[in-house]
């Protein structure tokens, strides 16, 4: 099996738009791990993604890393999904860098598990990254994108080493037929258009694209650049695409910028538009739905039927 894209194009009624877990964490109250949950334990959480309106989710390694279950509770695990008439699209990484100093090599293995696991469970994508656990300082703050987290090293030898991990990645991904996606992310290598589109012309695979979380970056308290400029340049690239918006407000008087978490079709990217952009590109990945703060699964429900409307009724092949 090799990577091929997908011969059949995604309309809004069968596009696989799936929900994020990063809502629930993977530590429980009394320091258990979901990872040693019960089948029964797994299936009440999931009952609410499938109540929220979903028929795919992601399990977002930071809930539960599917790819360190046994064969026995990957099966498991698996039925419970299916049970709840779920299927899983794609598989995302979080904060699993893949050049840290001291983690990076061990990151690059787990990444290869996620790959293959992937492949194993029918998923179309998975998901890497650059960025780092939350400093101390992030993880005090009520919204842990106003605080400075690590940067990317500057070095060349360092772009180097990311790229050459990546090809690595990619390759393995292509050979179980699996697309793999970038996030963009700030202060890594995918922390801008510009640079991430720089990055995946380096790797130079056909199969390894941008998660184009524009996100990401609109809800830093800092300037930025404009989302639509941002969108015209990673849609060529684009992938398995995590969506979620942000209130943006910018008082060019004083230099002050807020920004809040806010459901898909009121924040300051528009969707619609980004969206048709990828489409021109022939975009045919899942979407990952996320929102933090206060109740994010049902906002992540809502951000689905946004979704639905606006993802076109029927597609032709270029």
């Amino acid at each position: 099996m090799s990577y091929e894209p997908s011969s059949q194009l995604y309309t809004r009624a069968n596009w696989p738009i799936a929900a994020a877990m990063i809502n629930y964490p993977g530590t429980l109250p009394d320091g258990s791990s979901v990872q040693d949950q019960s089948a029964e334990e797994w299936a009440a959480t999931l009952e609410d993604v499938a109540d929220a309106g979903f028929t795919e989710l992601d399990p977002t390694d930071a809930w539960l890393r599917v790819a360190d279950l046994s064969d026995s509770r990957l099966d498991e695990f698996m039925s419970v999904v299916h049970g709840k008439g779920l299927t899983i699209p794609g598989i995302s990484t979080s904060r699993k860098n893949l050049i840290h100093p001291e983690k990076g090599a061990e990151h690059v293995e787990y990444a290869h598990r996620v790959i293959d696991t992937a492949a194993k469970i029918g998923a179309q994508s998975v998901c890497f990254g650059f960025f780092d656990l939350l400093t101390p300082a992030q993880q005090k703050a009520l919204w842990f994108w106003t605080v400075d987290g690590d940067k990317a090293p500057a070095d060349k030898d360092t772009w180097n080493l990311a790229v050459s991990r990546v090809k690595e990645l990619g390759k393995h991904a292509a050979e179980v037929g699996l697309e793999l996606a970038l996030e963009m992310y700030e202060d890594t290598y995918m922390g801008t258009a510009d640079s991430s589109v720089e990055f995946v012309q380096d790797v130079d695979l056909p199969n390894v694209g941008i998660c184009a979380d524009l996100g990401n970056l609109v809800r830093l308290h800092r300037p930025v650049e404009h989302w639509w400029s941002m969108m015209e340049k990673v849609a060529p690239f684009a992938r398995y695409w995590h969506v979620k918006n942000y209130l943006r407000t910018e008082d060019e008087t004083t230099g002050a910028i807020v920004t809040a978490p806010i459901p898909l079709e009121f924040g300051v990217i528009n969707y619609r538009a980004a969206i048709r952009k990828a489409l021109e590109y022939g975009f045919n990945s899942p979407f990952l739905c996320e929102n933090y703060g206060g109740d994010g699964l049902s906002i992540s429900g809502r951000n689905r039927a946004y979704l639905r409307r606006i993802l076109p009724r029927e597609r032709m092949k270029a």
